[in-house]
């Protein structure tokens, strides 16, 4: 490749990361702003309500378009949208739309990607691009098929997290709402209220268990689903737990009590593995970084003095 056109295609490359860099933390930002207004909002009494400006119109608008091409999508595939659903309720999104949207985001990601290689045509035909050509078609291709399925893996991850950090405290509530008179059901109704205000998306859960409960459900065929909609082990040990409890009639405060120590053991145990870890990951940045700065502090004053009396003599 020559020189000029490598150096070319850095730059843009360079302006095309860093455009990206600063949009993606613009839009962090506001989303964390919006965010932040609802849940003060909310915790305020207020009535939380949309308001729509003109940017905000403008990405109703697309995502409206991508909505529709989702709908055409999901219309000649419909046996994965079961799968598709699930997959996105783990991952935090429970609108009726969300497969949709989603189906309609991969198409609109292949074809960007398929108009970005048809445009790097010419400048591989041309001898210019060579390997350079040919890679970065195949990076548009690869970020168009995995980059939404990577971006629902992310989103549950960070749930998950947060899911597992807020389980122990989910627990410590039932055992004292159970031991404090109230039922099961009422318990469950009463920490989704008090959970919302630091883990929103467990309290959403505990949310829709309490409507599944209420709609008439089985208390076991609720709490499994439950379990699978937050897909971490801690939510399928307690489904199976209170099963059990409710299959052989023993005490449900006494059964939440031993559950709840194990959650806040196995919490400990998390940081503390977490703790012993710290060094062998500080190994890493300690040598490529922090030790070859140490050494040319250190070193370099004595071979400069070293250099200036061979300079000397």
């Amino acid at each position: 490749m020559d020189p000029v056109q490598l150096q070319t295609l850095l730059t843009w490359a360079a302006v095309g990361l860093i455009t990206l860099g600063v949009g993606g933390a613009a839009l962090i930002g506001l989303r964390e702003a919006q965010n932040g207004a609802r849940r003060r909002a909310r915790l305020s009494g207020a009535l939380v309500v949309d308001t729509v400006g003109g940017g905000s119109a403008a990405l109703a608008g697309v995502v409206s378009g991508v909505k529709r091409l989702g709908d055409r999508m999901a219309i000649q595939d419909p046996a994965q949208l079961s799968t598709i659903r699930a997959r996105l309720i783990q991952a935090g999104w429970f609108s009726r739309e969300a497969v949709a949207v989603y189906l309609g985001a991969k198409a609109v990601a292949l074809l960007l990607a398929t108009v970005a290689t048809i445009l790097t045509v010419p400048w591989a035909i041309s001898g210019g691009g060579g390997m350079g050509a040919i890679l970065l078609a195949g990076g548009f291709a690869v970020a168009a098929l995995l980059g939404p399925e990577q971006v629902i893996k992310a989103r549950r991850r960070k749930l998950e997290l947060e899911y597992m950090d807020g389980f122990p405290d989910l627990l410590d509530l039932l055992v004292a709402s159970v031991e404090a008179g109230l039922s099961l059901d009422a318990a469950v109704s009463r920490v989704g209220e008090e959970l919302s205000r630091r883990y929103v998306h467990l309290g959403e859960h505990l949310r829709f268990l309490t409507l599944e409960l209420r709609a008439g459900r089985s208390r076991k065929e609720a709490w499994s689903s439950f379990a699978e909609r937050l897909a971490i082990d801690d939510a399928r040990a307690l489904a199976t737990m209170l099963r059990q409890s409710e299959e052989m009639g023993t005490s449900l405060g006494d059964t939440l009590t031993v559950f709840s120590e194990d959650m806040r053991a196995k919490r400990m145990l998390r940081a503390e593995e977490k703790a012993m870890s710290l060094p062998a990951k500080l190994m890493i940045p300690l040598i490529l970084f922090i030790f070859p700065c140490l050494m040319g502090v250190l070193i370099m004053p004595a071979a400069f003095r070293i250099s200036q009396t061979l300079m000397a003599n």
